[in-house]
């Protein structure tokens, strides 16, 4: 059978394994990493953020399909890109943005 006709076939077979529910909170998570970046952008424009500020934007849906897959006890590494990161495991964005300004969260 020409391919096409069987990737129609196998994805017709195929059921979701994960819920409408779970969909929306990968959405939410998604946001929150997103208008978190947008906000620690802004905030290392106007100086209140020191040294480098690697932005997350565009990468969300990396970190929370990274966060949906894993299973306990999986290690993660990260490197200067990590804002969603800490969001995406679930540390309080109102700490993380503490800790880009300096501040104690």
């Amino acid at each position: 059978a020409p391919m096409a006709a069987r990737k129609t076939s196998a994805k017709a077979d195929r059921q979701p394994n994960v819920s409408a529910e779970e969909l929306s909170a990968y959405y939410r998570d998604m946001l929150l990493i997103r208008r978190f970046e947008e906000k620690a952008g802004q905030l290392y424009g106007m100086g209140l953020i020191g040294g480098f500020c690697h932005l997350y934007i565009g990468q969300e849906a990396v970190v929370v399909g990274l966060e949906a897959a894993a299973e306990e006890g999986d290690k993660r590494i990260t490197s200067y890109r990590d804002h969603g990161h800490m969001l995406a495991c679930g540390m309080d964005p109102n700490g993380v943005m503490a800790e880009l300004t300096g501040r104690e969260g």
